[in-house]
């Protein structure tokens, strides 16, 4: 199950570089306005079954429109943990190729030997172009916000003191989290099990090509997805797809509050310079 992940990552890596100067050639002078919302997936036109999977979008700080994915879905330590001020990692709607790039790669985590990602730091951030439109509501699932867990053990990520949105998610035997999600497997929910440094385990399960996608907290009380109401969902952003271990249950997720704080302590150390800095899931619908 692990090694599935690695043809994903590697066609990525030579798709992203055989982009790399072309995109502004590709863009056509006035372009439509385009909804970016989670769980669209993402490739580049020269090899569309290589693909990631885009798991929120919102603004960040600066007010750049972002999108956050999968840190393992970037081509490679040529770009890695740093800032990719140049437009060189073109990112594209898979099924609208003809659009051009959504986006470019601004931020990706490597996998420092990982073959599952950074174990704590998996993610990768994304600058959306002006005229993409940001939007709450997936094919399956609507984000409300973030998710906030007061009192909860910070992020190790988490710059002291950690604020409620870098605190995890509990995984004790009174702790009843869930997490709903959705990708190719359509949108399945299941009790957080484990919580691993920041790193979710449940039995909501996914499989490659969903790396990056979204994961919601289930909020008690709230419909779970069924047939009654066309298999929808809501609740906050609690972080993106991951990978498969070898584990029980095998799938498992990096939290938003392992996201959130590692972009708090990357700007604090570089304040303005870095893409995603205290990223807000949109409210616009």
């Amino acid at each position: 199950m692990l090694g599935q992940l690695r043809p994903l990552v590697a066609a990525l890596a030579v798709t992203a570089v055989m982009g790399t100067g072309t995109a502004h050639a590709q863009e056509p002078a006035e372009r439509p306005a385009k909804r970016v919302y989670n769980s669209m997936q993402f490739a580049h036109p020269s090899s569309p079954d290589a693909f990631c999977t885009i798991g929120a979008v919102g603004l960040d700080d600066y007010g750049r429109k972002t999108a956050i994915s999968a840190g393992h879905c970037g081509p490679g330590a040529a770009y890695a943990d740093r800032e990719i001020l140049e437009n060189v990692l073109p990112v594209y709607d898979r099924q609208d190729f003809a659009y051009g790039p959504i986006g470019y790669m601004r931020y990706y985590k490597s996998a420092e030997g990982s073959m599952t990602g950074h174990p704590t730091k998996d993610y990768m951030v994304i600058e959306l172009v002006p005229e993409v439109t940001l939007s709450s509501q997936g094919p399956h699932l609507k984000q409300t916000g973030m998710v906030e867990v007061p009192g909860g053990a910070a992020a190790p990520t988490a710059p002291a003191p950690a604020r409620a949105s870098e605190r995890l998610l509990g995984a004790g035997l009174f702790d009843n989290n869930e997490l709903v999600v959705s990708g190719q497997l359509g949108v399945w929910y299941g009790r957080v099990t484990n919580n691993a440094g920041g790193v979710y385990q449940s039995h909501a399960p996914h499989q490659a090509g969903d790396s990056g996608g979204p994961a919601i907290r289930h909020v008690p009380g709230s419909a779970y997805p069924s047939e009654a109401n066309g298999w929808q969902a809501q609740g906050p952003w609690a972080g993106i797809t991951k990978a498969r271990i070898l584990g029980f249950p095998p799938y498992v997720y990096t939290s938003s509050a392992n996201i959130l704080g590692d972009l708090r302590a990357r700007d604090a150390a570089d304040p303005a310079d870095v893409h995603g800095a205290g990223f807000e899931v949109t409210t616009q619908p």
